[in-house]
């Protein structure tokens, strides 16, 4: 992962396509459940050398304008509010303005399978999605999801990984176990702005990687240790977190239609 090695990554865009209110015990265990928290719901565009590439699709706006059934289906002991999509959120626009189609993306990588990261699925009828073994077999036996059947179109064409791999030159994907059985993150190349670590939900916030603390895992000791191996990739190539659900974060970020290079 050595930011001198080549890469086919042209530009890097963060997508803000809404934000979820959620309890900060819900993002960092053990703190007060009465502090909430806007936290931005995020994905982000690869221009590449192959293509458009997707990590992650965001959260679909569908059903959020019924008050009841979106306070059935999103909210919880975690989660006091359904989340937000207001009209400059929707991804589909926001895409149209870079000017890239649907039909342009050619791959997603999804981070895992919960429904703030599938909700635009079924939008990008030509990508392969590129999913861990571990997230694609967990996703497809809990029928019970309220998100099932974002991800379980048969028409879909899934590439099916096992761990850390090379996706194309200045792409890494990195197993990163915890917060779902097959979580992973991208650390991305690039040849102006360097190395940038997509953390998914490893952890929501920036806090989380600086003490080294866990919020909602599957898997406690899987959450911890992918937190601090995304901490040394960091330091070893010299690369920025990427924080998915940092409030903090995506206001000095640089989002779309700005970009790194």
């Amino acid at each position: 992962m050595a930011d001198a090695a080549p890469t086919e990554i042209r530009k890097l865009f963060i997508l803000l396509v809404g934000y979820e209110i959620i309890r900060k015990s819900g993002c960092i265990r053990g703190e007060q459940p009465h502090i909430v928290l806007a936290v931005p719901i995020c994905c982000y565009l690869m221009e590449t050398a192959r293509g458009f590439v997707l990590y992650d699709t965001g959260l679909s706006s569908e059903g959020l304008d019924d008050p009841v059934a979106a306070r059935a289906r999103y909210v919880n002991a975690t989660f006091p509010l359904p989340p937000v999509v207001l009209p400059e959120h929707e991804l589909l626009p926001q895409l149209a303005k870079l000017g890239v189609a649907p039909g342009d993306i050619t791959e997603i990588v999804l981070s895992h399978a919960h429904g703030d990261h599938t909700g635009h699925l079924r939008d990008f009828r030509n990508a392969r999605i590129t999913i861990q073994r571990q997230e694609y077999e967990a996703a497809m036996a809990d029928r019970g999801r309220v998100n099932f059947a974002d991800y379980s179109d048969p028409s879909i064409t899934w590439n099916i990984v096992d761990g850390d791999m090379a996706l194309m030159p200045g792409l890494d994907l990195v197993l990163t176990r915890g917060h779902q059985p097959g979580h992973q993150s991208a650390v991305i190349r690039l040849e102006r702005d360097g190395v940038k670590i997509l953390t998914g939900d490893v952890a929501d916030l920036l806090e989380n990687f600086e003490r080294e603390l866990i919020g909602g895992a599957m898997d406690d000791p899987a959450a911890l240790a992918s937190i601090r191996r995304l901490n040394a990739i960091a330091r070893e190539t010299g690369g920025e977190l990427i924080p998915l659900h940092d409030p903090l974060f995506v206001q000095r970020a640089r989002l779309a239609p700005d970009h790194y290079a």
